[in-house]
């Protein structure tokens, strides 16, 4: 199992920390820095600037939103990126969710497990460098009774086959990852539920004809570093009941729903409610501890190392880490404590 750092979203404030954690992540031997992007700072723009300033360690997307680019613009920005680091972008794609994608971009969030089968195709079409033609019932490359013919990209990527992850929560959009990506962005994984997904992942793989030898599988675990776990989980409360009870509609939140799948149906429905009527500090506060334990790396050395051991067990490959609520000295600290429990854990790669 290798080591990556999440550092969110950009323009937060803390940009210039940002950087230092993803060079002191490069010094210490992590494998990936992600970034993420929602109605704010683009990720493209950042993974560069990110890239421009490390030496060894890829850069991801995590994620670059469908309903944002057309597929050829993705694969544009994936060709180019991966020639700007010498070899070291990793294409993350996901659809969001129906409020930004409606509500930002003006697309409409239908269909869209067909929409991302066709927009991964296109975009491998185009980073093979071939003529990219596609009749779809999402995209329709060139436009038919028009000027336009095919077109191929000018940009040659540094490498021949960029890795694509997919960000996916629900049972089908797992199923089509395994199917049609190299690699899974997971959040809220935990290693007693997280074979459930794999286990869909897997049948997906199957589909293709392939296996999970080689996929990557890659949750992203908030990590607070203290003498008293039960005291670092209330530093992710936050994060976890803007997911659970705000990231969404009432109707449709995934982020409640996989929640809602571990076990904590009622406790999701509370969050929830009492996120929605604006109380944070209230939503907060119900977030159930069993929850952020099991989906975070809490605690002492000793306990985060036993924490990478069953998640290493669970089949993950690629452990994302995110110092969640930290300043800059403490979440380095983080990091270094981070490589050290992995040693301790013996899963190290």
């Amino acid at each position: 199992m290798r080591l990556g750092l999440n550092m969110g979203y950009w323009g937060a404030g803390n940009d210039a920390n940002n950087l230092k954690l993803a060079q002191e992540a490069d010094r210490l031997g992590f494998s990936v820095a992600w970034v993420a992007e929602a109605y704010g700072s683009d990720a493209p723009t950042v993974l560069a600037w990110v890239a421009a300033q490390t030496e060894r360690m890829d850069v991801g997307s995590a994620i670059l939103q469908i309903p944002a680019r057309q597929p050829t613009m993705a694969a544009m920005t994936a060709a180019t990126l991966d020639t700007l680091s010498g070899g070291r972008f990793r294409l993350g794609l996901g659809v969001s969710g129906p409020q930004v994608s409606e509500g930002w971009y003006g697309v409409k969030f239908d269909k869209p497990l067909g929409r991302t089968r066709e927009y991964v195709s296109i975009v491998r079409q185009a980073l093979r460098r071939e003529r990219v033609s596609f009749d779809g019932k999402h995209f329709t490359l060139p436009l038919p009774d028009g000027p336009g013919k095919p077109l191929k990209l000018i940009v040659a990527p540094h490498r021949a086959d960029i890795p694509i992850y997919l960000a996916s929560i629900g049972p089908k959009n797992l199923e089509l990852t395994g199917e049609i990506a190299d690699g899974w962005l997971a959040i809220f994984y935990s290693p007693e539920y997280g074979p459930e997904s794999l286990e869909l992942i897997r049948k997906g793989r199957e589909k293709a004809g392939k296996t999970l030898e080689g996929f990557d599988v890659v949750p992203t675990s908030p990590i607070v570093v203290g003498d008293d776990w039960k005291t670092a989980a209330d530093q992710i409360r936050p994060y976890a009941a803007l997911y659970v009870g705000g990231m969404g509609s009432r109707e449709q939140n995934f982020y409640n729903n996989l929640a809602c799948r571990m076990g904590y149906e009622a406790e999701a429905a509370e969050v929830q409610n009492l996120y929605l009527a604006k109380d944070y500090n209230g939503a907060a506060a119900k977030v159930p501890l069993g929850f952020l334990d099991s989906t975070a790396l809490l605690g002492s050395k000793e306990r985060i190392a036993e924490k990478m051991q069953a998640l290493a067990e669970s089949g993950v490959t690629t452990l994302t880490v995110s110092p969640v609520m930290q300043d800059l000295e403490h979440s380095i600290a983080a990091l270094r404590v981070a490589v050290e429990a992995l040693d301790l854990a013996g899963v190290g790669s």
